[in-house]
């Protein structure tokens, strides 16, 4: 699919060396940061807070692009951890759309908040309505650890303190369990965080999204194949057909000759939820379109409860923990 072959990036002479430390001091007097709260608003799940940040994606050296907003939602059930620790997920989204009209569109709220995990979702503004995967500053070594330090950094203000109520994020917060996921052209992006983010990645979600880096991906998962489940790398792939079948066919079968546990689901929902969630990398064919693989059968919400992330409250999830899981569809969000 022309749309959305990769583009050229740009040679990166910065060292990657210490960058993950240095994205969560706070910037000094003299370095004041220009990272600032735009709004907040709130609904019955939780608060939603739009941000522009200087380590967003855009705007980046070498690009057009300009819009430098980042929008996180904190279920109202999410509580702080004693550790200072924030569980976070990472949407990126596709070509031709934006951040917001992303997090409508795949109702990534909702399906956070019906996982009950106890995380906040991060969705980066990537290139604007436009047909180009550029993955902007998180090209650079440490740009992914840096956005990820700058957003909790900002959340760290009054205004977002008295709207998040119990679940204010604890002072001097820092990532823990990061788990990214991809629509589409944001393949790029998250494999940008894989390979030099600066910042350890648990999960992967692809959603119809592996239209290239998948050496990437497979050597991101090979890294963390063997380790207990707290350490390793764990990639989900849907697919439709075309390039993402193939690709997704390719990876899967590189991944088994290196020995990494791989799960196949060729009827959606054929798979148990332990085998979701056992399993190191998952290929999941979808009857579903392009634009509906995120959201109308749960994709994402299923992933989440299937995932590494730790959850406070109680979910009926796993009482069928065999045989084939159940699928629920969602009304598609208008």
């Amino acid at each position: 699919m022309a749309s959305h072959l990769r583009t050229t990036r740009r040679s990166v002479l910065l060292a990657a060396a210490g960058l993950g430390l240095l994205a969560f001091s706070r910037p000094s007097r003299a370095e004041a940061s220009t990272s600032r709260v735009v709004r907040t608003s709130s609904d019955a799940r939780g608060v939603t807070v739009t941000l522009e940040l200087e380590h967003a994606p855009f705007p980046a050296a070498g690009s057009f692009h300009r819009d430098a907003t980042v929008f996180v939602f904190v279920p109202h059930h999410y509580r702080p951890s004693t550790d200072g620790s924030v569980a976070m997920v990472v949407h990126f989204h596709g070509h031709n759309t934006t951040a917001e009209r992303a997090i409508l569109a795949h109702q990534l709220r909702e399906q956070l908040y019906e996982s009950k995990q106890n995380a906040i979702l991060v969705v980066p503004q990537m290139a604007v309505l436009a047909p180009d995967s550029n993955a902007g500053k998180l090209e650079q070594p440490g740009g992914f650890a840096r956005l990820l330090g700058d957003v909790l950094r900002t959340l760290d203000a009054p205004a977002v303190r008295t709207a998040l109520g119990d679940a204010a994020l604890p002072p001097s917060a820092s990532p823990s369990r990061v788990c990214v996921s991809a629509h589409s052209g944001g393949y790029h992006a998250a494999a940008s965080a894989l390979k030099h983010g600066g910042i350890a990645v648990r999960e992967a979600y692809l959603f119809d999204a592996l239209y290239a880096d998948v050496e990437v991906f497979r050597d991101w998962v090979r890294a963390g194949s063997g380790q207990p489940k707290n350490a390793r790398h764990k990639l989900v792939s849907y697919y439709t057909g075309g390039t993402t079948a193939v690709n997704t066919h390719r990876l899967f079968t590189e991944l088994e000759r290196a020995g990494v546990s791989c799960a196949h689901e060729q009827v959606e929902g054929s798979l148990s939820r332990v085998e979701l969630t056992q399993a190191e990398a998952v290929a999941i064919k979808t009857q579903l379109t392009h634009g509906a693989v995120t959201s109308e059968l749960n994709g994402l919400r299923d992933c989440l409860y299937a995932s590494v992330l730790r959850r406070h409250l109680r979910s009926s999830w796993f009482d069928a923990r065999d045989g084939r899981r159940p699928l629920d569809r969602r009304k598609r969000a208008r």
